[in-house]
C-alpha cells in the first residue's frame, strides 16, 4: 500500500517556492538551518563506442543528513563560492548573488523537508551495477518511461543526453535536441539552442534539471501549464525542487540526488514522480 503523499503548497514559479520556504511552509526557518559542507564534483567522460565526450561540474551543499546540488559550466563557480556558503544560512544562501548556489541551497533544505520517500510521492528505481555507460542506458530508460506511451510523435530534449536520445530512437519516438552548447548529436544530428523556438512543433518536453540554474526553466513550465503538454524532467540539479511543479505544469521527475550515478559502478537508486505507473 502507497503512504498518503501530504500536501504541499501551491507554487508555479521559482520565487513562489523561495517565498513559501522562506515563510516556513515546507517546514523549519531557513534562517535557522547552516550549511555544513560545500563542495564540488568534477567529472571528464568518453564511453567506449561513443564519438564524444563532455564534462560536468556541480556544486553540492550538505544540510544535515540532506544533499542539495546544482550542475555548472565548468570553471565558471567563483574562487570564494565555497566559502560563502559554508556556516551561512539557508536563508542567506537563497539570496546569494550566484544563481548556482540559490538553487543547491534550496535544493538541500527541501532535501531535509521533503526527502525522497513515498510519503511525499516518490518511487524508487533500482539503478544496476555496471559501466558508466551501461547505467547511463538504465537511467535513460527509467527516464523515457515516464513519457506518455502514446500521442507522443516529436519530444523536445531540453539538455542533451545521448543515452536519452539513444532510448527515444529504440522506441521510435521523434525528437528535437536542444542545448546551450550547440554541437552535434552521437548521430550528427544539429542541436539547437534555442528551446522556446522548437516548443511549438512538439508534443512533449523532457528536461535537465540544469534549467533551474541557467534560468530557462520557467517558460518551459509555462508552456506546458498554458498546453498541458507532458513536461518531464530528469533532474540531479534540484532532484528536491522539481517535485513541488507537479501538477503545476510538470507531469513527472526523475529524481537523481547526489551521489549521481556516474560516480559509482554499484548498485543505485533514482527516485520517480509523477508519469506512467
Amino acid at each position: 500500500m502507497t503512504a498518503p503523499t501530504l500536501r504541499e503548497p501551491a507554487v508555479r514559479t521559482l520565487d513562489q517556492l523561495v517565498r513559501a520556504v522562506r515563510t516556513g511552509s515546507y517546514g523549519t526557518d531557513p534562517a535557522e538551518e547552516r550549511i555544513a559542507l560545500a563542495f564540488t564534483t568534477a567529472q571528464a567522460v568518453r564511453h567506449t563506442g561513443r564519438n564524444g565526450g563532455y564534462r560536468n561540474e556541480v556544486l553540492s551543499l550538505r544540510l544535515d543528513a540532506a544533499v542539495g546540488s546544482c550542475a555548472v559550466e565548468p570553471g565558471t563557480l567563483p574562487a570564494s563560492g565555497l566559502d560563502d556558503c559554508v556556516g551561512a544560512s539557508v536563508a542567506e544562501l537563497l539570496a546569494h548573488p550566484t544563481a548556482a548556489v540559490r538553487i543547491a541551497a534550496l535544493d538541500a533544505y527541501l532535501s531535509r523537508m521533503r526527502p525522497h520517500t513515498p510519503e511525499h510521492g516518490a518511487r524508487p528505481h533500482a539503478l544496476p551495477a555496471g559501466s558508466s555507460l551501461h547505467r547511463s542506458r538504465a537511467r535513460a530508460r527509467a527516464v523515457v518511461e515516464l513519457l506518455p506511451t502514446t500521442g507522443i510523435r516529436r519530444v523536445l530534449v531540453v539538455g542533451v543526453v545521448n543515452s536519452l536520445l539513444e532510448r527515444l530512437r529504440e522506441r521510435g519516438t521523434g525528437y528535437v535536441p536542444c542545448d546551450l552548447k550547440g554541437g552535434t548529436t552521437e548521430w550528427g544530428e544539429s542541436v539547437r539552442t534555442d528551446a522556446l523556438a522548437e516548443l511549438a512543433d512538439c508534443d512533449a518536453v523532457l528536461a535537465s534539471g540544469m534549467t533551474l540554474g541557467n534560468g530557462t526553466f520557467q517558460p518551459l513550465l509555462d508552456h506546458a501549464a498554458a498546453t498541458g503538454k507532458p513536461l518531464v524532467m530528469f533532474a540531479q540539479t534540484g532532484s528536491a525542487v522539481l517535485p513541488r511543479f507537479l501538477g503545476a505544469g510538470v507531469t513527472a521527475v526523475s529524481a537523481e540526488p547526489y551521489p549521481f550515478f556516474w560516480l559509482d559502478g554499484g548498485p543505485g537508486v533514482i527516485h520517480r514522480y509523477g508519469g506512467a505507473r
